[in-house]
């Protein structure tokens, strides 16, 4: 479905449109330019420019994503702010418990040497890929958004606020779960949501931590703990979500307190740092990825539950695919924004975002509740995986983002 709006209809001409200047964004744009330095790429984006430079959030990188990062000229920038993963380690218990004992611990390497994920500032991931644009000549617009597009045989054009239009071999809408453009292309969704949010903010503490990520699950959802550089760790803290909006709307005091009933003081003392934000939880995945001239990427196409910690990493990997198949197909000289072209992306990144999103969801209903005798079967699966080295292993891969079939940017090759 296209949507129809006034306005020039130039000779302004690029191959690929990106809506959206997040991470996904992005690294599309820098892929595709980095691979293909003859390939002209546009990226438009809604917010002002130094939305990024203000947002304090942090978000876990992957190995496989690091791999990427590396490859594309952006990690020798991220990695002295990065904080590595050392260690992992998991407890199931109630808050009222004197102790929790930890069911399964992960040694933090992918690869000998090498983190299975560090933590990174928004801010520094967007600043790195923005460099590495600008080195290369991407044009970025801020406070443009996509306004509709017209499909043709040959190109689509793109028109923007203030009635700017381009024409574009491709349109990419990497503009986040509450996509415009996936509703403007006619893509449907299967959604849900779990009654639970998200609370996340940062702390500082005491005592170092060593590297070391915690995962408590607790009746109302899981509490994770993701250390940051120095004595400052972030946590992303799931509660049903009226007690969530109960909980960021209380005072320092007492939202400190409950806090540190969970936190617990094991890195002594603790004190929040920065705004506390919640926001709802739920699984989206859209029926499709692509339509003529267009292609669905990042949380565009999926949202998942932050269980696992992949969010983001589903979003590289749809990066790295989408651009590999792009490029691979410009050097046969086909046309990048025929369907045929664009469904060897969705066939390639489809099964793994519904199998992500299945495996997320039912990890959540099997440890956001206090049924005692569930408890008890997944309190024994945890105890056994922590005794099968394999099988951590291959739990470790999977974490690290390092799967078979990967697109040769998550294995830090060049496409």
């Amino acid at each position: 479905m296209a949507m129809h709006k006034a306005g020039s209809t130039g000779d302004d001409r690029f191959d690929v449109v990106i809506a959206g200047a997040g991470y996904v964004g992005l690294a599309i744009a820098v892929s595709l330019r980095h691979a293909r330095p003859g390939m002209h790429v546009l990226v438009v984006d809604a917010a002002p420019e130094e939305a990024w430079q203000q947002d304090n959030r942090a978000v876990a990188v992957a190995a496989a994503a690091t791999r990427m990062l590396r490859q594309l000229g952006c990690w020798d920038e991220i990695e002295p702010e990065a904080q590595p993963i050392t260690e992992m380690e998991i407890t199931d218990s109630r808050i009222s418990d004197p102790v929790r004992p930890v069911f399964l611990t992960f040694g933090g390497e992918a690869t000998p040497g090498e983190p299975f994920a560090h933590m990174v500032l928004s801010r520094h991931l967007s600043g790195a890929l923005r460099r590495r644009a600008g080195e290369l000549g991407i044009q970025i617009m801020q406070r443009s958004a996509v306004e509709g597009f017209d499909v043709e045989p040959s190109s689509v054009i793109v028109h923007l606020s203030g009635g700017t239009t381009f024409r574009a071999r491709v349109l990419v809408a990497a503009d986040g779960v509450k996509s415009r453009l996936r509703g403007m292309a006619g893509i449907r969704t299967v959604q849900w949501e779990y009654g639970q949010s998200g609370i996340v903010c940062t702390v500082a503490h005491e005592r170092p931590h060593g590297g070391r990520a915690e995962e408590h699950f607790l009746p109302a959802g899981p509490f994770a703990t993701l250390p940051l550089k120095g004595n400052r760790s972030l946590i992303v803290w799931n509660e049903r979500t009226a007690d969530a909006e109960r909980l960021v709307n209380e005072d320092e005091v007492v939202f400190e307190h409950e806090l540190e009933q969970r936190f617990g003081l094991k890195l002594g003392e603790i004190r929040v740092e920065g705004p506390r934000r919640a926001w709802p939880l739920g699984l989206t995945l859209a029926r499709d990825f692509v339509r003529p001239r267009f292609a669905l990427a990042g949380d565009a196409a999926h949202r998942i539950h932050p269980i696992a910690g992949q969010g983001l990493n589903l979003g590289f990997k749809d990066a790295a695919a989408l651009s590999q198949v792009l490029v691979e197909a410009d050097r046969l000289g086909e046309d990048i924004g025929a369907i045929d072209v664009l469904q060897r992306y969705e066939r390639w990144r489809r099964f793994d975002t519904v199998q992500m999103g299945v495996t997320t969801d039912v990890l959540n209903r099997l440890f956001s509740n206090d049924f005692g005798p569930l408890r008890a079967v997944r309190d024994i699966g945890l105890g056994l995986v922590d005794r099968m080295p394999g099988m951590k292993q291959f739990f470790v891969r999977q974490a690290s983002g390092l799967a078979a079939g990967n697109p040769r940017l998550l294995r830090g090759e060049a496409i």
